[in-house]
């Protein structure tokens, strides 16, 4: 029996692939490499603090200023501690030039973190022996009362400047220093390397539990805010689409008015000049050009599943029949109707019936419980809606699309910009909420529209 032996695949390159333990040990490498070697002479100054969140937004003005070097505070007072524990750490008979030395050098180090963090990590460890040597051994080897508490403020401050990764390196190029010094520098001192091991380990998780909830906390907002963006521009877009779906139904109707009336206009009069049928011809060959370019630019806004409705697009007229559905919801609904009422342009009508229908399903939706009132005014030069309703029944604040940042609100300015009108939505002063549009009509339009709608009901 002959037996296969499976050699590795060459990998693009001409070496073989790693296996996965390979790859892992030299991802993790890498990241030692990237974290604590790479840039660690980097000048990176400490930044200020933010004070406009949270509680320092509470102060005064001309001291929410220096409120944002509380972090350089922070480090400084160690540094402070530090040094304190150096006079301290040594006895009376220390003074003058190596006391100093002694007390002033870890306390430099954590200084150091201000601007260089990583370098500061690395002078912490190549100062820890040197002032344990200087001591003489008598505040703890390798590491001494003062560098003992330098290099945990060091390692915080260090984490909490760069990532929990990194700490965890350092964690462990510690525990490999503090070893080292210990077995074959410590020549029989007493030793404190699991007391810095394990309480540099507590320090390091509790910052990086901060840090990491803290990062956690700003991208959930960050992607708040996108996903508040995307939402809004997917609204704006599905509202124009339903808009443009509407306008296609409503123009393609007037142009097929138009083709059908220049078509039967010969024979409605006795003996029509030649000229007067070459320009109904025309005409209506125009319309009907018009209708296929229309349908074919406008088409492309229809799903594929759309169907045009069968019924005619409601009107202004229909406004009573969708005052009884939403009073039949419980909504006390109020109409007020003033000017001379007249027929608009279909599109101006069918918008202003979408206003209305979803300012009244806002309240029922928002304002459980608050009576509405809806005003139609037919002035001079356009029309105007109201559509208010009063604070919610049981609630504090009435929440229907606070601040104009309801979806229902966003279809509606639309509606409004697309007849080139003006809109104002926001809370009235009884504590309700408020909708006033004005939508302009030119009187040709109103001439335009009627003409159409009578040409129509004399068709043969």
């Amino acid at each position: 029996m002959t037996s296969t032996r499976t050699t590795p695949s060459p990998a693009p390159g001409g070496r073989t692939s790693r296996s996965p333990e390979v790859r892992l040990t030299l991802d993790a490498l890498g990241g030692l490499r990237a974290d604590l070697f790479k840039n660690a002479f980097a000048y990176r100054p400490l930044p200020r603090m933010d004070v406009d969140s949270g509680v320092t937004r509470l102060l005064p003005p001309g001291i929410r200023v220096y409120a944002g070097l509380f972090p350089h505070a922070v480090v400084t007072a160690l540094a402070v501690i530090v040094f304190i524990v150096g006079q301290f750490a040594l006895s009376d008979s220390y003074f003058g030039p190596a006391m100093l030395i002694f007390s002033g050098a870890p306390a430099a180090v954590v200084m150091l973190t201000l601007v260089r963090p990583v370098l500061a990590f690395w002078a912490s460890l190549l100062v820890a022996p040197f002032v344990g040597f200087f001591s003489g051994y008598l505040s703890g080897w390798p590491w001494s009362r003062n560098a003992f508490v330098a290099h945990l403020a060091v390692l915080a401050v260090a984490t909490a400047r760069t990532r929990p990764r990194a700490g965890a390196w350092m964690w462990a190029v510690t525990a490999g220093a503090t070893l080292f010094m210990e077995i074959f520098i410590g020549y029989g001192a007493s030793s404190d390397a699991v007391y810095m091991l394990f309480v540099s380990a507590l320090v390091l998780l509790v910052v990086s539990v901060v840090q990491i909830r803290r990062d956690a906390k700003r991208q959930v907002t960050a992607e708040k805010t996108v996903t508040a963006v995307e939402r809004s521009k997917r609204t704006i877009l599905e509202e124009r689409t339903t808009i443009a779906r509407e306008l296609h139904d409503v123009v393609a109707h007037h142009m097929s008015v138009v083709a059908i009336q220049a078509e039967a206009a010969p024979y409605r009069v006795e003996n029509p000049p030649p000229e007067l049928e070459a320009a109904f011809v025309t005409i209506r060959e125009n319309a009907v050009a018009a209708l296929s370019e229309l349908r074919r630019i406008l088409g492309v806004v229809r799903a594929e599943d759309y169907e045009a409705p069968d019924a005619p697009q409601p009107t202004l007229a229909d406004l009573d029949d969708l005052i009884a559905n939403v009073r039949e919801a419980g909504l006390e609904v109020t109409r007020t109707v003033t000017g001379a009422r007249r027929e608009l342009p279909q599109g101006v009508e069918l918008s202003a019936y979408r206003i209305v229908q979803e300012a009244l399903s806002n309240v029922l939706r928002h304002a459980p419980g608050a009576a509405a009132t809806v005003e139609v005014s037919y002035v001079l030069g356009g029309l105007g809606l109201r559509i208010a309703n009063g604070p919610a029944r049981g609630l504090t604040k009435p929440s229907p699309s606070t601040a104009g940042a309801g979806h229902g609100i966003t279809g509606m300015r639309e509606r409004v910009a697309m007849l080139g009108g003006e809109m104002t939505a926001g809370e009235s002063e009884d504590g309700g909420y408020e909708i006033a549009v004005f939508v302009p009509v030119a009187r040709g339009e109103q001439r335009d529209d009627e003409g159409a709608r009578e040409a129509e009901e004399s068709r043969p």
